[in-house]
């Protein structure tokens, strides 16, 4: 006899559903408990005082993949001395598969018939074993998360500083791209003299050769052409529509607190870098990843803290499809559209890191450069977020190879005799 344990799982309860797969013996336990030590420790007792009673071959604790929540119950079961003997596994699931299950039965919807579904979707035995990461992955996966949610943050901050500078100075980053300077509008020495205590009438004004020298100062010697800068930065003002003294104040202000936010998220950034890289060096699949031209610590973190134990997944489809790096196949009898959208369903973070990384990669390694050359010049339109996608997913396959195989990486000979 085999022993189902269903969890659905919120920020405060446990409501847990034991059943059998002897559908005459019915729901052995049913509960609203705590999500705390106490709610947990019971639902253990419950499972031991059954398993002495039936002698289970099996024991499966199913909950869906609620993120924070079922993080602490996930690994208290999972950890526990007790539980280990009895081989008990612990699987997290897609709350979209157990919706889809519970769906096909037309039942209300509550905590305790969530339960009863979940366990009983587990029950059928149709899900994909999961195995739940070391410490290890978790601990990394932490930081590699909250710098993603942090380079967000910087990009939403950024879009929001460029739209106040088009209020001060709409024609400043149009200068600059005729004047070819690679210098964009959230440069440090642009910033600086946006938003500190310089009035645009006032850098009009300033001879050309007294500009180039305050460039250069705030620069601190890093501008090639600072002259060059100077003239672009005067002809933006003169061109620019001017502001009522009221809005000039309101922008001001803002744009001051948004240069601020900038270089604290940039600071922060580079903190939680640097601990990344610390952390990642105790890992030896860092090596494996490291050793592939572009694919620095902070994108190999990301990747091995999302993977976790590469064992859990039979192969590279399978890691591409947990990515989301998979596309829909849509076919009806002896017609296959050629038109399929990239599903997107799976891990974000992990999409995030491939994409990234692929991105650095085919500018690094011929292999990768022609490969996405090739599938760029394929469409006429979105041309470089379908090839980049596609090279991600071509990443994958290199990556399962490298971190299964515990290996290096090493060219093509192909690629190898080019050079």
């Amino acid at each position: 006899m085999k022993c189902f344990v269903g969890l659905d799982v919120s920020s405060t309860k446990l409501d847990v559903c034991i059943m059998s797969d002897d559908t005459e013996l019915g729901v052995l336990f049913s509960a609203s408990l705590g999500n705390d030590i106490a709610g947990a420790s019971e639902i253990k007792k419950q499972v031991l005082e059954l398993n002495d009673t039936y002698v289970f071959k099996r024991i499966v604790i199913g909950m869906e993949a609620t993120s924070l929540y079922s993080f602490h119950p996930a690994m208290f079961f999972n950890d526990d001395s007790d539980l280990k003997k009895l081989n008990t596994e612990v699987m997290i699931e897609q709350p979209s598969k157990i919706k889809k299950y519970r769906e096909a039965f037309e039942e209300n919807k509550n905590d305790t018939i969530d339960a009863f579904y979940i366990a009983d979707y587990f029950r059928i035995e149709r899900f994909t074993r999961s195995y739940l990461k070391e410490e290890k992955y978790l601990a990394l996966q932490h930081l590699t998360r909250t710098r993603l949610q942090l380079v967000e943050q910087l990009v939403h901050t950024k879009q929001h500083f460029i739209e106040n500078i088009y209020y001060k100075c709409n024609t400043l980053s149009v200068e600059l791209q005729n004047e070819s300077l690679n210098t964009s509008v959230w440069s440090a020495t642009i910033m600086t003299l946006m938003t500190e205590d310089y009035t645009l009438d006032e850098l009009a004004e300033t001879p050309l050769e007294d500009f180039a020298e305050l460039i250069k100062k705030l620069g601190r010697g890093r501008f090639k052409a600072p002259d060059k800068l100077a003239k672009a930065i005067q002809a933006a003002i003169r061109g620019s529509y001017r502001l009522s003294l009221v809005q000039q104040d309101s922008v001001n202000i803002v744009l001051s607190l948004l240069a601020r936010e900038i270089r604290s998220l940039e600071k922060m950034i580079k903190e939680i870098d640097q601990a990344i890289e610390d952390m990642v060096e105790t890992l030896p699949e860092y090596q494996c990843l490291t050793s592939v031209p572009g694919i620095g610590k902070v994108f190999a973190a990301g990747i091995i803290a999302e993977i976790g134990q590469i064992e859990r997944f039979k192969d590279h489809p399978q890691v591409a499809k947990y990515a989301g790096l998979n596309w829909k196949e849509t076919q009806s009898g002896t017609t296959s559209s050629q038109n399929t959208s990239l599903a997107k369903r799976g891990n974000r973070y992990l999409r995030y890191y491939l994409v990234e990384a692929a991105n650095s990669v085919r500018r690094h390694n011929v292999e990768y450069a022609k490969f996405y050359k090739k599938k760029k010049n394929e469409v006429p339109k979105h041309k470089h977020k379908r090839a980049i996608v596609l090279t991600a997913r071509k990443l994958v396959r290199l990556v399962d190879v490298l971190l299964r195989n515990h290996q290096l990486y090493t060219p093509p000979r192909r690629f190898m005799e080019d050079n």
